[in-house]
């Protein structure tokens, strides 16, 4: 009597295709997948995003946030570069046609449902946490829900600011939201190691009042109005909550929505 063949286990990972690599700088690349048919998810979130293992060793994987908005057809992700980094090592030298790892189940805080209504959206982050705004602020139910979206991109160096030209233009073409990017949403780099029209840490410009300033607004964030997500730095993540708490604004989650929302996977 012949033993029944083994069953073979579902893979927990989509394997897709890389279908194009910008390298932004020495330290900075972005990338897009295929997407998987049945792939669904809300802006903002994020997913285990990785590559096969070397001599058979298992694979490793890292949370990417998802750049592209939920209407995609392809998966777009932005990415630091570490030279002995156990990822992104090799990450960082993918070409078009190559196979890349992606987990089935995306999650996270930095979507809509996890805030309350309000009437300005601030999207803060730092250096590849603007990962997430990509998604967001391409989302259409983002301009239904706040009559303004202003997007904070705090880097090192002025070459660090990757999707400079999409804020300030190509986002106003886009086919789906062009008209109300153009009318609804502002674009708000500082850079903090480079002479910059807005220099230093964002919230350093916050503390200052330089930022409410510099846009015309009254000077700091009110729970009535004001909603904020935070994506980046530890260190950054960490000052911009407290000082956001001192307003009286509320930290909220998918179970609770509240006035400000952070992504604790990736501040430890």
């Amino acid at each position: 009597m012949t033993s029944p063949a083994p069953v073979a286990r579902p893979s927990p990972f989509h394997e897709q295709t890389v279908l194009w690599v910008r390298h932004w700088t020495d330290s900075l690349f972005s990338f897009a997948i295929t997407r998987p048919d049945d792939f669904r998810f809300r802006s903002g979130e994020f997913v285990m995003i990785g590559l096969p293992g070397e001599g058979g060793a298992k694979p490793i994987l890292r949370a990417y946030s998802i750049a592209s908005p939920n209407w995609a057809d392809e998966l777009e992700f932005y990415s630091i570069k570490v030279p002995d980094g156990p990822l992104t090592s090799r990450l960082q030298e993918i070409q078009a046609g190559d196979t890349v790892l992606m987990g089935k189940k995306p999650t996270g805080t930095l979507v809509l449902d996890a805030l309350t209504g309000g009437e300005r959206l601030w999207l803060i982050g730092t250096g590849t946490g603007l990962a997430p705004w990509l998604s967001v602020a391409r989302d259409p139910d983002t301009y239904q829900r706040f009559r303004h979206i202003v997007v904070c991109h705090t880097v090192r160096n002025v070459e660090d600011l990757a999707y400079r030209d999409f804020w300030t233009r190509e986002i106003h073409e886009d086919p789906l939201i062009g008209d109300e990017a153009r009318a609804q949403l502002i674009y708000y780099p500082t850079v903090t190691r480079e002479p910059f029209e807005t220099a230093g840490r964002i919230t350093d410009r916050i503390k200052s009042g330089d930022l409410f300033t510099d846009l015309g607004l009254t000077a700091g964030f009110s729970p009535e109005r004001d909603r904020v997500m935070l994506c980046g730095s530890m260190a950054m993540i960490k000052e911009a909550g407290e000082l956001l708490e001192t307003y009286g604004l509320k930290e909220g989650s998918n179970a609770e929505p509240g006035d400000y929302v952070l992504e604790r996977a990736f501040v430890g």
